[in-house]
C-alpha cells in the first residue's frame, strides 16, 4: 500500500520583526491580552496565548514585517517525510540546527524561502510550559484564545505574483484550498483572494492576495474563544486611540466576527470568534463575492 502523504497540521507560531519592542509589549499586553515576556538575549519578546512557551515571536528589527511562518507536524515521522517530499518537488529545504531549534523552542526543524521573501519552517515537538507557568491575560475575561490543534490563527501575506504563490502553498506545501473571495472594489478593480487550510481545519492558516502595500503580512488573525472578549478589547483599542483598519464586523466564508486593528508595525492583527472548522469529507469549496457581509467599516491606516 502506498505511504500516504505528510500533511501540515497547523500554523504553530509566527515570527515578526518588528522596530520597537517597547511600544508592542503595550499593545500586547494591554489590549490585545497576551502574555509577554523578554527573550533571554533581549533582542526579541515572546507572546504566549496558551500553554506553548511561545506562539508570537517579536524579533528587534528594522522590517516590520513577518520573517517566519511555523508549521506544527503531530509526528516526527510526518516531519521527516514532508521534509522529504518537499525536496521531491524541488524545494531547496535546510534542517535547522540545535541552537535554531532551541531559539524555537521545538525538538526538531526544517525550513525553505517562500517566493514573496519570507521563511517557512516545519516543525515537531514544541515545547510547553510548566504547571507552575499557566498562561494568563490581565484583561481577558473569557476562556482565552482558540488554538489548541487549530493552531494560533491564520496570516493574510500579500503575494508578488498570485499565481505562482498560489501553486506554491497549494501544489508545494499541500495546504488545501477552503474557498476564494473575489471583490470588485470600484469599476475593474478586483481583489481576488484565496483561502487554505491545513489538516486540524481551521478555515484558512494561511491566505494570500494581491494588495497594494510596502508589506509581506497583511495581517495576523488570532481567535477568542468567547465573543465577549472581541468586543472588550474593540473598546480598549479604540479608548487607547489605536487606529482601525477594519471596525467590527463578519466575513461570509469563515464566519468570523471580528475587528482589524493596526500594530505598532503598521500591519493589522484580526481579532475574532466563531470561525469555521473544516471538515474535508463534507467541505464544499466555493467563491465570494464579498469579504464581508456586513461591518468592517474601513479606517485609512495611519503610517507606522
Amino acid at each position: 500500500m502506498a505511504e500516504t502523504a505528510a500533511a501540515i497540521s497547523n500554523l504553530g507560531y509566527v515570527v515578526l520583526g518588528v522596530r520597537d519592542l517597547g511600544a508592542w509589549a503595550d499593545f500586547a499586553h494591554k489590549l490585545m491580552g497576551f502574555h509577554v515576556t523578554s527573550r533571554d538575549d533581549g533582542n526579541a519578546l515572546v507572546l504566549r496565548m496558551d500553554e506553548h512557551m511561545q506562539r508570537i515571536v517579536l524579533e528587534k528589527s528594522g522590517a516590520d514585517d513577518i520573517q517566519e511562518a511555523g508549521w506544527e507536524f503531530e509526528s516526527e515521522d510526518e516531519l521527516d517525510r514532508y521534509a522529504a517530499q518537499l525536496r521531491e518537488r524541488g524545494v531547496n529545504v535546510t534542517q535547522g540546527d540545535r541552537d535554531y531549534c532551541v531559539r524555537r523552542r521545538v525538538e526538531r526543524l526544517y525550513h525553505c524561502e517562500d517566493p514573496n521573501g519570507y521563511r517557512h519552517a516545519f516543525y515537531f515537538g514544541p515545547e510547553i510550559a510548566q504547571m507552575t507557568n499557566p498562561f494568563r491575560s490581565s484583561v481577558m475575561r473569557g476562556a482565552g484564545f482558540e488554538t489548541g490543534t487549530l493552531g494560533i490563527g491564520h496570516i493574510l501575506t500579500t503575494a508578488n505574483n498570485y499565481e505562482e504563490s498560489v501553486d506554491f502553498y497549494r501544489s508545494v506545501m499541500g495546504l488545501r484550498v477552503s474557498d476564494y473571495i473575489r471583490e470588485e472594489r470600484a469599476p475593474g478593480i478586483v481583489v481576488d483572494a484565496t483561502f487554505m487550510h491545513a489538516k486540524t481545519g481551521r478555515h484558512h492558516s494561511l491566505a494570500t492576495a494581491v494588495i497594494p502595500g510596502p508589506k509581506r503580512l497583511n495581517h495576523l488573525m488570532v481567535q477568542v474563544k468567547e465573543m465577549d472578549d472581541v468586543g472588550l478589547a474593540y473598546d480598549r483599542c479604540v479608548a487607547a486611540g489605536v487606529p482601525m483598519f477594519l471596525h467590527l464586523g463578519h466575513h461570509p466564508n469563515d464566519r468570523m466576527f471580528s475587528f482589524y486593528v493596526q500594530t505598532p508595525s503598521g500591519f493589522a492583527i484580526e481579532y475574532g470568534h466563531g470561525g469555521v472548522v473544516i471538515d474535508d469529507e463534507t467541505w464544499k469549496v466555493v467563491s465570494y463575492s464579498k469579504m464581508s457581509d456586513w461591518g468592517h467599516k474601513r479606517t485609512p491606516p495611519v503610517p507606522a
